[in-house]
Protein backbone atom coordinates (compact mmCIF):
# COMPACT_ATOMS: atom_id res chain seq x y z
CA UNK A 1 0.00 0.00 0.00
CA UNK A 2 1.24 3.79 -1.65
CA UNK A 3 2.43 5.64 2.58
CA UNK A 4 1.59 9.45 0.85
CA UNK A 5 4.06 11.76 2.24
CA UNK A 6 3.25 15.00 3.34
CA UNK A 7 5.54 18.18 2.06
CA UNK A 8 4.98 21.50 1.73
CA UNK A 9 5.25 22.81 -2.09
CA UNK A 10 2.81 24.84 -3.36
CA UNK A 11 -1.31 26.90 -2.22
CA UNK A 12 -3.62 25.36 -4.62
CA UNK A 13 -6.99 26.01 -4.75
CA UNK A 14 -8.87 22.96 -4.33
CA UNK A 15 -10.49 20.83 -7.66
CA UNK A 16 -13.98 20.25 -7.77
CA UNK A 17 -14.01 16.22 -8.07
CA UNK A 18 -13.76 14.58 -11.88
CA UNK A 19 -12.04 17.35 -12.86
CA UNK A 20 -9.57 16.75 -15.49
CA UNK A 21 -6.92 18.54 -12.96
CA UNK A 22 -7.61 16.14 -10.28
CA UNK A 23 -6.81 12.83 -12.09
CA UNK A 24 -3.14 12.28 -11.03
CA UNK A 25 -3.90 9.79 -7.90
CA UNK A 26 -1.47 6.83 -7.96
CA UNK A 27 2.16 7.09 -7.29
CA UNK A 28 1.12 10.48 -5.82
CA UNK A 29 2.41 12.91 -3.49
CA UNK A 30 -0.14 14.72 -0.55
CA UNK A 31 -0.32 18.56 -0.89
CA UNK A 32 -1.31 19.93 2.29
CA UNK A 33 -2.55 23.57 3.11
CA UNK A 34 -5.39 25.25 5.17
CA UNK A 35 -7.42 25.27 2.91
CA UNK A 36 -7.47 21.59 1.44
CA UNK A 37 -5.60 18.22 0.70
CA UNK A 38 -6.11 16.75 -2.36
CA UNK A 39 -3.76 14.05 -4.72
CA UNK A 40 -1.31 15.47 -6.90
CA UNK A 41 1.09 14.45 -9.42
CA UNK A 42 4.52 15.90 -9.75
CA UNK A 43 3.93 15.52 -13.34
CA UNK A 44 0.87 17.60 -12.83
CA UNK A 45 0.80 21.41 -13.69
CA UNK A 46 2.27 24.23 -10.93
CA UNK A 47 1.28 27.74 -10.34
CA UNK A 48 2.76 30.05 -13.20
CA UNK A 49 5.30 31.78 -10.78
CA UNK A 50 7.36 28.82 -9.70
CA UNK A 51 7.07 27.41 -12.62
CA UNK A 52 8.94 29.85 -14.93
CA UNK A 53 12.12 29.69 -15.83
CA UNK A 54 14.99 31.82 -15.40
CA UNK A 55 15.28 33.27 -18.31
CA UNK A 56 11.57 34.01 -18.66
CA UNK A 57 12.04 35.62 -15.32
CA UNK A 58 15.00 38.03 -16.66
CA UNK A 59 13.22 38.67 -19.60
CA UNK A 60 9.92 39.88 -18.12
CA UNK A 61 11.98 41.91 -15.53
CA UNK A 62 14.04 43.47 -18.60
CA UNK A 63 10.83 44.33 -20.34
CA UNK A 64 9.52 45.91 -16.98
CA UNK A 65 12.70 47.81 -16.81
CA UNK A 66 12.86 48.96 -20.89
CA UNK A 67 9.03 50.44 -20.12
CA UNK A 68 10.35 52.48 -17.29
CA UNK A 69 13.32 53.95 -19.14
CA UNK A 70 15.50 52.40 -16.11
CA UNK A 71 17.20 49.03 -17.92
CA UNK A 72 20.90 48.43 -17.35
CA UNK A 73 21.10 50.00 -21.18
CA UNK A 74 19.15 53.47 -19.89
CA UNK A 75 21.42 53.90 -16.65
CA UNK A 76 22.97 57.82 -16.73
CA UNK A 77 26.76 56.99 -17.16
CA UNK A 78 29.28 59.59 -15.64
CA UNK A 79 32.97 60.37 -15.09
CA UNK A 80 32.47 58.61 -11.34
CA UNK A 81 31.54 55.31 -12.81
CA UNK A 82 27.88 55.50 -11.04
CA UNK A 83 26.87 52.60 -13.10
CA UNK A 84 29.08 49.59 -13.01
CA UNK A 85 27.73 45.69 -14.28
CA UNK A 86 28.05 43.05 -11.48
CA UNK A 87 31.22 41.83 -10.62
CA UNK A 88 32.36 39.48 -7.83
CA UNK A 89 34.93 41.13 -5.51
CA UNK A 90 36.43 37.73 -4.00
CA UNK A 91 37.50 36.80 -7.54
CA UNK A 92 37.85 39.95 -9.28
CA UNK A 93 35.37 38.50 -12.06
CA UNK A 94 32.42 40.26 -13.97
CA UNK A 95 29.15 38.20 -14.17
CA UNK A 96 28.49 36.96 -17.75
CA UNK A 97 25.45 36.89 -19.81
CA UNK A 98 22.20 37.03 -19.25
CA UNK A 99 23.49 36.67 -15.51
CA UNK A 100 24.93 40.73 -15.49
CA UNK A 101 21.92 41.83 -16.69
CA UNK A 102 19.71 39.90 -13.99
CA UNK A 103 22.20 41.22 -10.97
CA UNK A 104 22.10 44.36 -12.67
CA UNK A 105 18.31 44.56 -12.77
CA UNK A 106 17.80 43.80 -8.42
CA UNK A 107 17.31 47.15 -7.65
CA UNK A 108 21.22 47.43 -5.79
CA UNK A 109 23.26 50.34 -5.44
CA UNK A 110 26.33 48.43 -5.65
CA UNK A 111 27.45 46.15 -8.45
CA UNK A 112 29.13 43.20 -6.07
CA UNK A 113 28.11 40.02 -5.74
CA UNK A 114 29.22 36.28 -4.19
CA UNK A 115 27.56 33.54 -3.18
CA UNK A 116 27.42 32.81 0.59
CA UNK A 117 30.61 30.75 1.32
CA UNK A 118 32.72 33.30 -0.34
CA UNK A 119 31.28 36.22 1.85
CA UNK A 120 31.16 33.99 4.81
CA UNK A 121 34.92 33.22 4.37
CA UNK A 122 35.74 36.87 4.64
CA UNK A 123 33.89 37.40 7.87
CA UNK A 124 30.84 39.22 5.89
CA UNK A 125 27.79 37.41 7.13
CA UNK A 126 24.44 37.86 5.69
CA UNK A 127 21.92 39.95 7.58
CA UNK A 128 19.18 37.79 8.64
CA UNK A 129 16.44 37.62 6.60
CA UNK A 130 17.69 38.40 3.21
CA UNK A 131 17.12 36.46 0.38
CA UNK A 132 19.83 35.30 -2.17
CA UNK A 133 19.09 35.43 -5.90
CA UNK A 134 19.47 33.12 -8.15
CA UNK A 135 21.74 32.91 -11.19
CA UNK A 136 22.33 29.65 -13.96
CA UNK A 137 25.44 28.89 -15.87
CA UNK A 138 26.52 26.12 -18.04
CA UNK A 139 28.93 23.36 -16.26
CA UNK A 140 31.31 21.52 -18.16
CA UNK A 141 33.46 19.83 -15.52
CA UNK A 142 32.79 17.68 -12.13
CA UNK A 143 35.01 17.32 -9.42
CA UNK A 144 35.17 13.28 -8.73
CA UNK A 145 36.40 11.41 -5.42
CA UNK A 146 39.43 9.32 -6.86
CA UNK A 147 39.07 5.48 -6.52
CA UNK A 148 41.33 2.52 -6.88
CA UNK A 149 41.01 -0.69 -9.06
CA UNK A 150 39.46 -2.29 -6.07
CA UNK A 151 36.85 1.39 -6.03
CA UNK A 152 38.04 2.39 -2.88
CA UNK A 153 39.13 6.03 -1.69
CA UNK A 154 42.37 7.20 -2.66
CA UNK A 155 43.86 9.50 -0.02
CA UNK A 156 46.47 11.75 0.52
CA UNK A 157 48.68 11.70 4.01
CA UNK A 158 46.99 14.07 5.90
CA UNK A 159 43.69 10.83 5.11
CA UNK A 160 41.37 13.71 2.79
CA UNK A 161 40.37 11.87 -0.17
CA UNK A 162 41.66 13.19 -3.44
CA UNK A 163 39.65 14.36 -6.38
CA UNK A 164 40.14 15.18 -9.64
CA UNK A 165 38.45 17.12 -12.60
CA UNK A 166 36.36 15.16 -15.25
CA UNK A 167 35.14 16.98 -18.47
CA UNK A 168 31.09 15.86 -18.62
CA UNK A 169 29.53 14.58 -22.05
CA UNK A 170 26.89 17.30 -21.85
CA UNK A 171 27.38 20.65 -20.23
CA UNK A 172 24.95 20.55 -17.72
CA UNK A 173 22.29 23.80 -16.72
CA UNK A 174 23.33 24.63 -12.95
CA UNK A 175 21.83 26.91 -10.58
CA UNK A 176 23.97 29.46 -7.80
CA UNK A 177 23.03 31.70 -5.40
CA UNK A 178 24.55 34.83 -4.49
CA UNK A 179 24.12 37.97 -1.92
CA UNK A 180 24.67 41.26 -2.98
CA UNK A 181 27.24 43.70 -1.25
CA UNK A 182 24.25 45.44 0.72
CA UNK A 183 23.37 41.94 2.14
CA UNK A 184 26.15 41.79 3.73
CA UNK A 185 27.68 42.80 7.03
CA UNK A 186 31.60 44.34 7.82
CA UNK A 187 32.46 44.28 3.64
CA UNK A 188 34.40 47.33 3.03
CA UNK A 189 32.29 50.41 1.61
CA UNK A 190 31.89 50.60 -2.07
CA UNK A 191 33.89 53.98 -2.07
CA UNK A 192 36.87 52.29 -0.44
CA UNK A 193 36.58 49.00 -3.13
CA UNK A 194 36.52 51.55 -5.96
CA UNK A 195 39.23 53.25 -5.10
CA UNK A 196 41.88 50.12 -4.45
CA UNK A 197 40.56 48.75 -8.13
CA UNK A 198 41.33 52.17 -10.06
CA UNK A 199 44.73 52.32 -8.07
CA UNK A 200 45.73 49.37 -10.08
CA UNK A 201 44.59 50.07 -13.03
CA UNK A 202 47.20 50.20 -15.65
CA UNK A 203 45.81 52.09 -18.77
CA UNK A 204 43.55 55.58 -19.08
CA UNK A 205 40.29 54.42 -20.35
CA UNK A 206 40.49 56.38 -23.92
CA UNK A 207 44.01 55.37 -23.94
CA UNK A 208 42.90 51.38 -23.81
CA UNK A 209 40.04 51.72 -26.09
CA UNK A 210 41.94 53.52 -28.45
CA UNK A 211 44.84 50.67 -28.29
CA UNK A 212 41.67 47.55 -28.25
CA UNK A 213 40.20 49.52 -32.15
CA UNK A 214 43.87 49.39 -33.00
CA UNK A 215 43.92 45.80 -32.03
CA UNK A 216 40.44 44.66 -33.83
CA UNK A 217 41.89 46.82 -36.94
CA UNK A 218 38.36 47.09 -38.77
CA UNK A 219 38.22 49.33 -41.84
CA UNK A 220 36.89 52.73 -40.95
CA UNK A 221 35.16 55.15 -42.91
CA UNK A 222 34.67 59.27 -41.28
CA UNK A 223 31.97 61.77 -42.94
CA UNK A 224 28.72 62.27 -42.91
CA UNK A 225 25.85 61.86 -39.91
CA UNK A 226 25.30 58.18 -39.63
CA UNK A 227 27.18 55.61 -37.69
CA UNK A 228 26.59 51.98 -38.84
CA UNK A 229 28.38 48.95 -40.16
CA UNK A 230 28.41 47.90 -43.68
CA UNK A 231 28.67 43.99 -44.53
CA UNK A 232 28.78 44.08 -48.28
CA UNK A 233 31.86 46.25 -47.97
CA UNK A 234 32.71 45.31 -44.39
CA UNK A 235 33.51 48.84 -43.53
CA UNK A 236 32.28 50.73 -40.41
CA UNK A 237 31.24 54.09 -41.42
CA UNK A 238 31.35 57.12 -38.63
CA UNK A 239 30.62 60.55 -38.16
CA UNK A 240 34.38 62.53 -37.52
CA UNK A 241 35.83 62.36 -34.28
CA UNK A 242 34.78 66.00 -33.62
CA UNK A 243 30.93 65.53 -34.20
CA UNK A 244 30.82 63.42 -31.37
CA UNK A 245 29.90 65.73 -27.57
CA UNK A 246 32.77 63.60 -25.99
CA UNK A 247 35.51 60.84 -26.47
CA UNK A 248 33.55 58.07 -24.63
CA UNK A 249 30.45 58.74 -26.82
CA UNK A 250 33.12 58.17 -29.91
CA UNK A 251 34.34 55.35 -28.69
CA UNK A 252 31.27 53.55 -26.94
CA UNK A 253 29.16 53.66 -30.59
CA UNK A 254 32.62 53.06 -32.54
CA UNK A 255 32.42 49.68 -30.02
CA UNK A 256 28.71 49.24 -30.84
CA UNK A 257 29.70 48.85 -34.90
CA UNK A 258 32.39 46.75 -34.07
CA UNK A 259 29.78 44.33 -32.53
CA UNK A 260 27.93 44.06 -35.97
CA UNK A 261 31.41 44.00 -37.34
CA UNK A 262 32.10 40.74 -35.84
CA UNK A 263 29.04 38.65 -37.44
CA UNK A 264 31.34 38.11 -40.68
CA UNK A 265 31.61 34.80 -41.55
CA UNK A 266 35.12 34.40 -40.64
CA UNK A 267 34.94 36.19 -36.86
CA UNK A 268 31.62 34.88 -35.38
CA UNK A 269 29.34 33.96 -38.27
CA UNK A 270 26.66 35.62 -37.07
CA UNK A 271 24.13 35.99 -39.90
CA UNK A 272 22.68 39.32 -40.38
CA UNK A 273 19.34 39.88 -42.11
CA UNK A 274 16.20 41.99 -41.79
CA UNK A 275 16.19 45.52 -43.23
CA UNK A 276 16.09 48.79 -40.53
CA UNK A 277 12.52 48.41 -38.16
CA UNK A 278 11.94 44.01 -38.62
CA UNK A 279 12.45 42.19 -36.06
CA UNK A 280 15.20 40.20 -37.15
CA UNK A 281 17.29 43.83 -37.36
CA UNK A 282 16.12 44.43 -33.86
CA UNK A 283 17.82 41.38 -33.03
CA UNK A 284 21.33 42.30 -34.09
CA UNK A 285 20.91 45.84 -32.67
CA UNK A 286 20.15 43.99 -28.97
CA UNK A 287 23.20 41.72 -29.18
CA UNK A 288 25.64 45.02 -30.61
CA UNK A 289 23.61 46.77 -27.45
CA UNK A 290 24.56 44.51 -25.02
CA UNK A 291 27.98 43.84 -26.23
CA UNK A 292 28.64 47.60 -26.20
CA UNK A 293 27.69 47.79 -22.11
CA UNK A 294 29.79 44.84 -21.33
CA UNK A 295 32.65 46.37 -23.20
CA UNK A 296 31.78 50.46 -21.76
CA UNK A 297 31.78 48.47 -18.74
CA UNK A 298 35.29 46.85 -19.22
CA UNK A 299 36.72 49.73 -20.65
CA UNK A 300 35.68 52.17 -18.01
CA UNK A 301 34.17 54.54 -20.94
CA UNK A 302 30.78 53.92 -20.00
CA UNK A 303 27.45 53.39 -22.64
CA UNK A 304 26.46 55.49 -25.52
CA UNK A 305 22.57 54.64 -25.67
CA UNK A 306 20.59 57.86 -27.02
CA UNK A 307 21.16 56.51 -30.52
CA UNK A 308 20.02 53.01 -29.58
CA UNK A 309 16.77 54.41 -27.87
CA UNK A 310 14.49 54.18 -30.81
CA UNK A 311 14.83 50.29 -30.90
CA UNK A 312 13.53 49.99 -27.34
CA UNK A 313 9.78 49.51 -28.56
CA UNK A 314 11.25 46.72 -30.86
CA UNK A 315 12.88 45.01 -27.99
CA UNK A 316 9.83 44.85 -25.88
CA UNK A 317 8.08 43.23 -28.56
CA UNK A 318 10.58 40.82 -29.25
CA UNK A 319 11.17 39.53 -25.88
CA UNK A 320 7.16 39.18 -25.06
CA UNK A 321 6.62 37.14 -28.15
CA UNK A 322 10.07 34.82 -27.40
CA UNK A 323 11.31 35.36 -23.77
CA UNK A 324 14.29 33.18 -25.08
CA UNK A 325 15.33 35.39 -27.39
CA UNK A 326 16.88 37.02 -24.35
CA UNK A 327 18.93 34.22 -23.98
CA UNK A 328 20.54 34.20 -27.35
CA UNK A 329 21.46 37.41 -27.63
CA UNK A 330 22.97 37.31 -23.86
CA UNK A 331 24.89 34.76 -25.45
CA UNK A 332 25.91 35.95 -28.73
CA UNK A 333 26.92 39.48 -26.52
CA UNK A 334 29.09 37.90 -24.06
CA UNK A 335 30.86 35.89 -27.48
CA UNK A 336 31.22 39.60 -29.07
CA UNK A 337 32.72 41.06 -25.51
CA UNK A 338 35.23 38.07 -25.32
CA UNK A 339 36.35 38.08 -29.39
CA UNK A 340 37.34 41.85 -29.10
CA UNK A 341 39.11 41.60 -25.88
CA UNK A 342 40.65 38.75 -27.04
CA UNK A 343 42.79 40.82 -29.27
CA UNK A 344 43.90 42.66 -26.33
CA UNK A 345 44.94 39.48 -24.85
CA UNK A 346 47.09 38.58 -26.83
CA UNK A 347 48.97 41.74 -27.84
CA UNK A 348 49.19 41.20 -23.39
CA UNK A 349 50.81 37.71 -24.08
CA UNK A 350 53.39 39.41 -26.44
CA UNK A 351 54.16 42.08 -24.03
CA UNK A 352 54.82 39.50 -21.55
CA UNK A 353 56.99 37.62 -23.96
CA UNK A 354 59.23 40.67 -24.24
CA UNK A 355 57.79 43.84 -25.83
CA UNK A 356 57.48 45.94 -23.50
CA UNK A 357 53.72 47.75 -23.01
CA UNK A 358 53.79 51.79 -24.57
CA UNK A 359 52.14 54.61 -23.77
CA UNK A 360 50.58 57.06 -26.03
CA UNK A 361 50.45 59.93 -23.99
CA UNK A 362 52.23 61.41 -20.94
CA UNK A 363 49.50 61.33 -18.17
CA UNK A 364 48.85 63.59 -15.16
CA UNK A 365 51.01 63.32 -12.00
CA UNK A 366 53.49 60.98 -14.13
CA UNK A 367 56.66 60.84 -12.25
CA UNK A 368 59.15 60.52 -14.69
CA UNK A 369 63.24 59.77 -13.55
CA UNK A 370 64.96 61.43 -16.77
CA UNK A 371 68.58 63.23 -17.49
CA UNK A 372 69.15 63.42 -13.91
CA UNK A 373 66.14 64.92 -12.69
CA UNK A 374 62.83 63.77 -11.98
CA UNK A 375 59.83 65.84 -14.00
CA UNK A 376 56.21 65.88 -12.80
CA UNK A 377 53.80 66.05 -15.10
CA UNK A 378 50.98 68.66 -14.38
CA UNK A 379 47.39 69.14 -16.01
CA UNK A 380 46.54 69.87 -19.56
CA UNK A 381 46.93 73.46 -20.85
CA UNK A 382 45.34 74.61 -23.72
CA UNK A 383 44.97 72.51 -27.34
CA UNK A 384 47.71 69.23 -26.64
CA UNK A 385 49.63 71.37 -24.69
CA UNK A 386 50.74 70.03 -20.92
CA UNK A 387 52.85 71.38 -18.15
CA UNK A 388 56.08 69.93 -16.70
CA UNK A 389 57.73 70.47 -13.66
CA UNK A 390 61.61 69.78 -12.97
CA UNK A 391 61.18 68.47 -9.17
CA UNK A 392 64.92 69.46 -8.74
CA UNK A 393 64.48 73.21 -9.13
CA UNK A 394 60.98 74.00 -9.71
CA UNK A 395 60.90 74.96 -13.31
CA UNK A 396 58.30 74.75 -15.38
CA UNK A 397 57.38 74.10 -18.99
CA UNK A 398 54.57 74.00 -21.15
CA UNK A 399 55.57 70.98 -23.98
CA UNK A 400 53.39 69.26 -26.29
CA UNK A 401 53.72 65.79 -28.13
CA UNK A 402 56.01 67.27 -30.91
CA UNK A 403 58.54 68.83 -28.72
CA UNK A 404 61.93 67.08 -28.33
CA UNK A 405 61.76 67.03 -24.30
CA UNK A 406 58.05 65.26 -24.18
CA UNK A 407 59.04 62.54 -26.87
CA UNK A 408 61.92 61.75 -24.51
CA UNK A 409 60.25 61.90 -21.43
CA UNK A 410 57.71 59.34 -23.17
CA UNK A 411 60.09 56.81 -24.31
CA UNK A 412 61.62 57.36 -20.76
CA UNK A 413 58.16 56.65 -19.13
CA UNK A 414 57.36 53.44 -21.21
CA UNK A 415 61.09 52.08 -20.45
CA UNK A 416 60.32 52.45 -16.53
CA UNK A 417 57.06 51.14 -17.01
CA UNK A 418 58.78 48.00 -18.78
CA UNK A 419 61.17 47.59 -16.10
CA UNK A 420 58.48 48.11 -13.21
CA UNK A 421 56.50 45.01 -15.53
CA UNK A 422 59.73 42.71 -15.39
CA UNK A 423 60.75 43.26 -11.45
CA UNK A 424 57.24 42.47 -10.48
CA UNK A 425 57.43 39.17 -12.52
CA UNK A 426 60.12 38.26 -11.18
CA UNK A 427 59.40 38.91 -7.64
CA UNK A 428 56.05 37.12 -7.96
CA UNK A 429 55.50 33.49 -6.56
CA UNK A 430 54.69 31.20 -8.65
CA UNK A 431 50.89 29.84 -8.94
CA UNK A 432 49.86 26.38 -8.97
CA UNK A 433 47.66 25.50 -11.74
CA UNK A 434 44.08 25.81 -10.09
CA UNK A 435 41.62 22.91 -11.08
CA UNK A 436 38.72 24.54 -9.88
CA UNK A 437 38.48 27.94 -12.06
CA UNK A 438 35.39 26.56 -13.78
CA UNK A 439 33.04 29.02 -11.92
CA UNK A 440 33.43 31.10 -8.58
CA UNK A 441 30.03 29.27 -7.69
CA UNK A 442 31.29 25.56 -8.13
CA UNK A 443 30.59 25.20 -4.51
CA UNK A 444 27.26 26.44 -4.14
CA UNK A 445 25.53 25.18 -7.07
CA UNK A 446 22.12 22.92 -8.24
CA UNK A 447 21.78 20.94 -11.54
CA UNK A 448 18.87 22.24 -13.08
CA UNK A 449 17.68 18.65 -13.54
CA UNK A 450 17.43 18.02 -10.11
CA UNK A 451 14.81 20.69 -9.75
CA UNK A 452 15.07 23.33 -6.65
CA UNK A 453 14.90 21.39 -3.01
CA UNK A 454 14.75 22.79 0.12
CA UNK A 455 18.71 23.40 1.27
CA UNK A 456 19.98 23.61 4.65
CA UNK A 457 22.94 26.54 4.93
CA UNK A 458 25.25 27.24 7.94
CA UNK A 459 22.36 24.98 10.21
CA UNK A 460 19.59 27.18 9.08
CA UNK A 461 16.65 25.68 6.78
CA UNK A 462 15.92 27.66 3.84
CA UNK A 463 13.20 28.18 1.72
CA UNK A 464 13.09 28.97 -2.18
CA UNK A 465 11.15 31.93 -2.73
CA UNK A 466 11.44 33.58 -6.13
CA UNK A 467 14.38 35.95 -5.16
CA UNK A 468 15.97 32.32 -3.97
CA UNK A 469 17.30 31.95 -0.70
CA UNK A 470 16.30 33.32 2.69
CA UNK A 471 18.40 33.24 5.15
Amino acid sequence: MHNPTYVKLYIIPAQPAGSPENTCTSQSNTITNSLTRWPFSTACSKPKTMSKKLYEQIAEKLIEKLKEGTSPFQQPWSNDNTFVLPYNPTTGKNYRGMNALWLAMQNYDDPRWMTLRQATARDWPVIKGEKATRIQFAKTTETVKMVDEKGQEIKDENGKAKTQTIKLDKPILATAFVFNAAQLRNIPALEVATKEKMAVQKWDPIERAEALVKDVNPTLKFGGNQAYYNPAKDLIQLPKKEQFGTATEYYATLLHEIGHWTSKEDRLNRPLGGKFGTPEYAKEELRAEIASLMLGNELQIGHYFEQHAAYVENWIEILENDPLELYKASNDAQAIHDFILDKEQRRDLVQDRGTPPTAARLQENDRISYNGTEYLVGGKLKGKNILVTDTANGNRMKVNPNDGLYKSLLQARNQQAAQARQQSKQSKPAEEPDNNMQHEHEDELEHEHLGMPELVLNGVQTEHQNRGIKI
